[in-house]
């Protein structure tokens, strides 16, 4: 049964429509994932001669057993960001006569060989072996090893539960930044000494391998209450409850004033505001407002006046480049209503030009008060939002029409990179190093004022000729209207 959901796996990845732009995408972690194997790699082989250097009078692994708190905590909270947990698409499975237990055990079997459980021991196997060169028990080095991977388990599946339950709220992320908050104030201020109970743990059981039980135990309950709580969720009828929320509702009549364009930037505020995933856009926003705060009091940065309109760019085009880069894939859901509708393509794309383009306005004004650390900096803001609005909306609108990845609107909105592909990637690189590498050509060359001058004038030329650039985005978005339909039918 296995070799058969394995089977399965492989000929979705390969079926997909988005297949060409997920292998680009998973070539690049490719070789990313290998750089991070040999870090790990080169850790675990010059941990101990580090620690005995700098450590003399030390046991190197209790050094290491102390510091495996910090490791436990911080591990929990970047798989929560970061690892995707294993899903398969169960539904059709289920009315087949395949035991629901068999597709639980599956996928919280294939969670325990995520590249997550794998990367820790890149570090810890190595350190182990050259415990063992030097002279210390294989036995008792072997119990530890098989602690840790016992250890790295228990995180795994604790990251199951902690996902689970927090699915169906914003902001996710915060009970647990918290509670791991927590544990480290208590430990910092010595109310609580977590690193010397886990040391000390460790090195128990490196000294009575019997006692290696207890974590077993705990894996094996963290498993069975795992595989209580995704058994439970797969019934057929599961997904079909209707689920009564209020919804507050908004005054939107200011928009008429944009004609033709009012209903779809009607629909585009109505789905920011109401959806999980759309929500973090606002978030971001007011997060990336105050980027020039991480800057610009700072006195090393007042001497590197080239570096202002790159905080700039980013500051007022927050929001554009958040919402525009998953352009039209925030409708995906619902695309394929949506095109069969009498309306005009144009004008659809209009309004979320106009939305962006607000946008920049408005973050603008926003940020006018960072005058106060000099007037230098308003102006490369003020360059910065024209840019914005003649060239970074159109460059972006453009790069949607690459879309290809359905996005679930309903999925928790921290670190969720449902929806990114290579596009959202190489995006990025016209949207900020391009204007910043141009003021930095005109301000190394000229001044300062004319690095902004250069940046206002092509966003400029972006405006006059918007027009045209519209319509040669709306030729590529019909070209690739039913490649995006038949894309975004696909739920992987």
């Amino acid at each position: 049964m296995i070799k058969r959901f394995l089977s399965l796996e492989w000929k979705s990845f390969f079926r997909s429509a988005s297949f060409g732009k997920s292998l680009g995408t998973k070539i690049v972690m490719g070789f990313f994932s290998l750089y991070l194997i040999a870090v790990f790699l080169g850790m675990g082989l010059l941990l101990y001669p580090g620690l005995q250097k700098f450590f003399p009078d030390k046991n190197p692994l209790l050094i290491v057993n102390s510091f495996l708190f910090y490791w436990i905590l911080g591990d929990l909270v970047l798989r929560f960001f970061f690892q995707k947990l294993p899903v398969m698409i169960v539904k059709p499975l289920l009315t087949l006569p395949i035991k629901r237990a068999k597709i639980v055990n599956y996928i919280l079997g294939k969670s325990a060989v995520s590249f997550f459980n794998v990367l820790p021991l890149f570090a810890f196997i190595p350190f182990g072996v050259v415990l063992m060169i030097k002279g210390y028990p294989i036995d008792s080095v072997i119990i530890w090893l098989l602690t840790l991977v016992i250890v790295i388990l228990i995180i795994n599946f604790l990251n199951f539960i902690v996902e689970s339950f927090s699915a169906e709220t914003d902001l996710s992320f915060l009970p647990l930044i918290i509670f791991a908050g927590g544990l480290l104030a208590l430990n910092y201020f010595d109310i609580i000494s977590f690193n010397e109970i886990v040391g000390h743990g460790f090195n128990a059981i490196y000294e009575t391998p019997v006692l290696i039980s207890i974590p077993m135990l705990i894996l094996i309950g963290l498993y069975l209450f795992n595989f209580k709580l995704l058994r439970q969720k797969l019934f057929l009828d599961s997904g079909l409850k209707t689920k009564i929320k209020a919804i507050n509702t908004s005054n939107l009549d200011w928009t008429k004033f944009f004609g033709d364009m009012a209903p779809f930037m009607q629909l585009d505020l109505k789905l920011i505001w109401r959806n999980k995933r759309t929500k973090s856009t606002l978030w971001i926003l007011a997060l990336g407002l105050f980027y020039g705060l991480v800057f610009y009091p700072d006195p090393d940065y007042q001497s590197m006046p080239w570096f202002y309109a790159f905080v700039g760019i980013f500051v007022t085009g927050i929001f554009l480049m958040n919402f525009g880069q998953f352009i039209p894939a925030w409708d995906s859901g619902y695309y394929k209503l949506l095109m069969s509708q009498n309306i005009k393509y144009e004008q659809y794309l209009k309004s979320k030009f106009t939305l962006m383009a607000l946008s920049v306005i408005v973050l603008f004004v926003l940020s006018i008060p960072y005058v106060y650390f000099g007037w230098k900096i308003l102006l490369a803001h003020f360059a910065a939002a024209i840019y914005n609005i003649g060239v970074n909306t159109h460059v972006i609108m453009y790069g949607g029409s690459f879309n290809r990845k359905k996005i679930n609107l309903d999925q928790k909105a921290a670190f969720n990179y449902q929806g990114t592909g290579a596009v959202q990637w190489l995006i990025g690189i016209p949207l900020m190093v391009l204007p910043a590498g141009v003021f930095g050509v005109f301000y190394a060359l000229f001044s300062y004022e004319i690095g902004c001058l250069s940046l206002a004038v092509i966003g400029v030329f972006g405006i006059i000729f918007h027009q045209k650039l519209m319509k040669i985005i709306t030729v590529k978005y019909l070209e690739s209207k039913y490649k995006m339909i038949d894309a975004f039918n696909q739920d992987n």
